[in-house]
């Protein structure tokens, strides 16, 4: 069995992390790999075990049997990236702050692991989302776990954004812009938007404009089985748009469609792990801070 070790380069804590990853894989005659520039860093702070690196997408998926990421949830998207179509198994190890794909705390890390190895998991099975009419701004990468967006560019207008499902119209936005969200992206920039919290296993899109200057606008929940596009009118002659983390400007005269990817992502679900409990320990749910 090999595990890879999935982070961006970063100080602190991750040192003593991969102390524990390395020497319990180890005893458990386990190989492991690491990101190549994660792993100079861990040098640069004095970490000194030897380990093997992978610094592409094509040396990780020949060679890795499982991806532990270290970081947040920005950490868990940047290793979709590299795991792309692959199916390898991804566990998500929180070092970062919210964390809702990297759901295993770090206090936890030394049961996750034995979990790991044991394969006492499930594997749950998220929907991405893919852009059409733009498949080279995003280095042919064009699939996101979490959301699609449309922004107007910085200090411009409000921009409108005709919007059509499976050919038919649907709406007009005049805002600052518009997320597509996937079911696991719920919990993201839809969720500060004002969009609703679904489920991971939903089917759905949910359609949420950012700042609509008609307040009667509301977030839409359709079947992720329809494709939707958009034409984007306004002062400005370009617009942002953005997968995920990776952004590109395109011109307005430009027109894009997003649907469903035709691939999923696998995310390790341990013994023990539970969506509810994750949103009510995220959340914060049903905790009386009155005294």
């Amino acid at each position: 069995m090999t595990i890879a070790v999935y982070a961006r380069p970063a100080v602190g804590h991750h040192t003593a992390l991969m102390d524990l990853i390395c020497s319990q894989l180890a005893a458990e005659k386990v190989q492991v790999m690491v990101y190549e520039p994660f792993y100079e860093s861990l040098r640069q702070q004095g970490f000194q075990t030897a380990i093997n690196t992978f610094n592409t997408s094509e040396a990780l998926i020949a060679a890795a049997d499982y991806v532990i990421c270290l970081g947040g949830d920005g950490t868990m998207l940047d290793a979709v990236s590299f795991v792309r179509k692959s199916g390898i198994p991804v566990l998500g190890v929180n070092t970062g702050r919210l964390g809702f794909l990297a759901s295993v705390s770090k206090e936890y890390l030394k049961k996750a692991l034995d979990l790991l190895v044991h394969e006492k998991f499930t594997l749950d099975k998220r929907e991405l989302i893919t852009v059409n009419g733009c498949e080279n701004c995003f280095d042919a990468i064009n699939y996101g776990l979490n959301e699609f967006t449309i922004h107007k560019m910085d200090r411009s207008p409000m921009i409108h954004i005709d919007t059509y499902v499976d050919g038919v119209f649907l709406n007009s936005y005049f805002a600052d812009g518009l997320i597509v969200a996937t079911a696991t992206g719920s919990t993201a920039y839809s969720l500060s938007c004002g969009g609703p919290i679904m489920m991971p296993d939903s089917d759905n899109f949910i359609i949420t404009p950012i700042a609509p200057h008609n307040l009667t606008v509301r977030p839409l929940i359709i079947s992720n089985n329809r494709e939707i596009s958009f034409s984007v009118r306004g002062r400005a002659t370009e617009f942002n748009i953005s997968l995920d983390s990776r952004i590109a400007r395109i011109p307005v005269s430009q027109t894009i469609s997003v649907q469903k990817a035709d691939f999923r992502i696998n995310l390790i679900n341990l013994e023990g792990q539970q969506f509810f409990s994750t949103l009510r320990n995220k959340m914060m749910w049903g905790l009386d801070m009155r005294k």
